[in-house]
């Protein structure tokens, strides 16, 4: 299924029914007095929350939704049917914003969490409501009133607990495949990763959802390479993965420089994600050459009080000690030794 994160959509209420004009209509009553009816509610329309979607790739090819509209009232006092409300589904973790002033409506963080975006127009008064004792027979009938509408913006960000983030052809997709049920797209070049992919992740007692994140290069957050379009998916999560690949350089020091960069790529992004609980796993210690410069790696990291796991996403070596490590993040005391 193709991956979209954005979307427009165009929403209209329904319009309420129109009053009814009538009199009583009756044998040996020739004067019968107004009976018109009230019309009925237009429908409204609500965005809710649904667990099952994944993506809003729907929204790309049906963009309008109009509720029903209240039925006119009749005679004989007779109220005129409520309009059908509309519940438009989306995935969880969609934010909604009005598409012409960006003001944030509503953040459906939760599933079937529900939210009305445009309130159905209330029905028009028949001529009977009108009737006074000095105007027995009033020839005036309300019409319902316009259905709210407008345009919407809809944002996705995923609900992840973890959140696997790194330069292109680090490791990540084979990462959430040897961890997760999870089978991405895996190939030895970069920017093999072009959308996000989720996997639940089950160790110990616990299960927690991963994200595998696009590739970032130097600058991401000013929109080289496949830019920042990605990176609101992490703004969720509550630990970040820093997956380092060394097997292109033989300096340590430049091993831990690109991990800086990463953790500057986030800051020029949103300051705060340096606020959360971090996890680094050097990649591709199957590798003869990067296996050999483990301890001096390990060395520079503790100088800086970082404590790197060593991993090797493609034999599955270390991944039990980089998931307890994720689980104690995640669980705290819970966390168990393996």
């Amino acid at each position: 299924m193709k991956f979209i994160d954005e979307a427009k959509i165009y929403v209209r209420a329904g319009d309420g029914g129109n009053g009814c004009l009538s009199f009583r209509r009756e044998k040996y009553v020739p004067r019968g007095g107004p009976d018109g009816g009230d019309g009925g509610k237009g429908g409204d329309v609500y965005l809710r929350a649904n667990s099952s979607m994944r993506t809003l790739l729907k929204f790309h090819y049906n963009q309008h939704f109009k509720a029903e509209r209240g039925a006119h009232g009749k005679g004989k006092n007779m109220t005129g049917r409520d309009g059908k409300s509309l519940i438009i589904d989306v995935p969880v973790g969609t934010i909604v914003y009005d598409a012409e002033t960006m003001e944030q409506i509503a953040d459906l963080d939760e599933d079937k969490k529900m939210v009305l975006v445009a309130k159905g127009g209330r029905g028009g008064r028949g001529n009977a409501r009108f009737a006074t004792p000095t105007r027995r027979a009033p020839l005036i009938a309300e019409k319902g009133e316009k259905g709210e509408e407008r345009v919407l913006k809809l944002e996705l960000k995923l609900l992840a607990d973890v959140g696997i983030i790194g330069f292109p052809n680090a490791g990540k997709s084979t990462l959430i495949s040897r961890i997760s049920r999870a089978r991405p797209k895996i190939a030895d070049y970069p920017f093999t990763t072009l959308v996000p992919n989720l996997g639940v992740v089950e160790f110990h007692d616990k299960t927690f959802v991963v994200a595998d994140m696009p590739g970032l290069i130097e600058g991401a957050h000013k929109g080289a390479g496949l830019g920042i379009r990605f990176l609101r998916h992490i703004e969720r999560t509550k630990v970040l993965v820093h997956l380092i690949d060394p097997s292109q350089t033989n300096s340590p020091k430049k091993v831990f420089n690109l991990y800086e960069t990463l953790r500057k790529e986030l800051e020029g992004y949103k300051k705060e994600l340096l606020d959360k609980k971090e996890v680094v796993a050097i990649n591709k210690i199957d590798l003869t050459h990067v296996r050999e410069k483990i301890e001096e790696i390990k060395r520079v990291f503790l100088e800086k009080g970082i404590e790197p796991v060593f991993i090797s996403a493609f034999t599955g070596e270390n991944l039990k000690e980089l998931l307890q490590k994720l689980y104690d993040a995640l669980f705290g005391d819970e966390g168990k030794d393996i």
